[in-house]
């Protein structure tokens, strides 16, 4: 089972209705101009005796109009069938959001996000770096509603390894500055030799506490070569 820590989208503190975390779908709306996102994050993939989880730290930074560069520090935690639980230092992924089109008449907009994930983990590595080139798009609508979607081709050398599209979609919706809450279906190819493609559906929503503090949930199913795991995510926002 693959897990990877989710991608890191800006959720300001009164922004209309976005993607990002805590879903799998990303958004083209970079950090405002020298503002700074930090996410305290948790989450995990697992069925039955199997699960993978990834802990720590998405920290996005503004650097300047339309352009928010961002890092994923994790801890991976491990679990196979009649194995010990493995722990240590995950993937450290960099990357650079830049909005390509913002077009606030239409409600329109669009980014590129590419990301490298470095092979740092302490529990498996795959010892060489990746590349996720995506293209993610999103169209506001009156009322506190957003739709958002796209997706990208991942680089993923290595001995048995392949490369791999992945795509996602998503629909959100503000009930008030408080409260925001959605649903997505994600999708990835195949991403080894030995490896099977899989499908994630949720629902999440973030609970907004203060201008500067805000809760993020997500969770549903996975669908893996006939078999049915659960995902969830879970953080705390600081926005400053």
């Amino acid at each position: 089972m693959k897990l990877r820590a989710l991608a890191t989208l800006g959720l300001g503190a009164a922004a209309p209705a976005l993607a990002g975390p805590p879903y799998l779908t990303d958004d083209p709306m970079p950090t405002d101009r020298g503002g700074w996102e930090i996410y305290n994050f948790i989450a995990g993939e697992g069925g039955q005796s199997d699960f993978d989880a990834d802990a720590g730290f998405d920290i996005n930074y503004g650097a300047a109009k339309d352009v928010q560069l961002t890092a994923t520090v994790p801890l991976s935690f491990s679990h196979e069938a009649s194995e010990p639980w493995r722990g240590g230092s995950g993937d450290l992924e960099l990357a650079v959001n830049y909005r390509v089109v913002s077009d606030r008449g239409s409600g329109f907009s669009a980014a590129i996000f590419p990301r490298a994930i470095l092979p740092t983990s302490g529990i498996e590595s795959d010892e060489r770096t990746r590349f996720l080139l995506p293209l993610w798009l999103q169209k506001d609508f009156p009322g506190g509603t957003s739709l958002l979607g796209g997706g990208g081709y991942e680089i993923n050398g290595g001995p048995r390894n392949r490369d791999f599209w992945q795509a996602g979609l998503a629909l959100t919706h503000d009930f008030s500055e408080e409260l925001s809450v959605g649903a997505e279906v994600a999708r990835q190819g195949r991403d080894a030799d030995d490896g099977a493609a899989e499908t994630n559906a949720g629902v999440g929503t973030i609970i907004k506490l203060s201008d500067h503090y805000s809760l993020l949930f997500s969770g549903g199913p996975t669908w893996t070569d006939h078999r049915t795991s659960y995902h969830f995510y879970g953080a705390v926002g600081l926005f400053f």
